[in-house]
């Protein structure tokens, strides 16, 4: 394993980080691979693991924060932008 064929993990897409994680797996599981490699294999699997973990967790955090911004536009009517207090948008309905 070498510099590289292995660029650095952070600015690796998820994508990228998943597909060579598959790779490192299957090395690791046909045991061809002497100690030290698969010692190296293996904190590059640990590495590119945290890296997928980190990508899914920041994914899930916009998600999160576009569906409370959806459920806020939702709950907010165009009527109801303009008006101060329930009344007013209960007036401007009337109108």
């Amino acid at each position: 394993m070498n510099a590289v064929n292995n660029p650095d993990v952070a600015e690796l897409s998820y994508e990228q980080a998943r597909d060579e994680l598959v790779e490192v797996v299957g090395r690791l599981e046909s045991g061809a691979a002497n100690l030290e490699d698969s010692l190296a294999l293996w904190e590059r699997g640990e590495a590119l693991a945290d890296r997928c973990q980190r990508w899914l967790d920041a994914a899930r955090d916009r998600l999160a924060a576009a569906k409370g911004d959806a459920t806020v536009s939702l709950v907010e009517s165009p009527a109801d932008a303009g008006a101060d207090t329930l009344e007013d948008a209960d007036e401007e309905t009337e109108s």
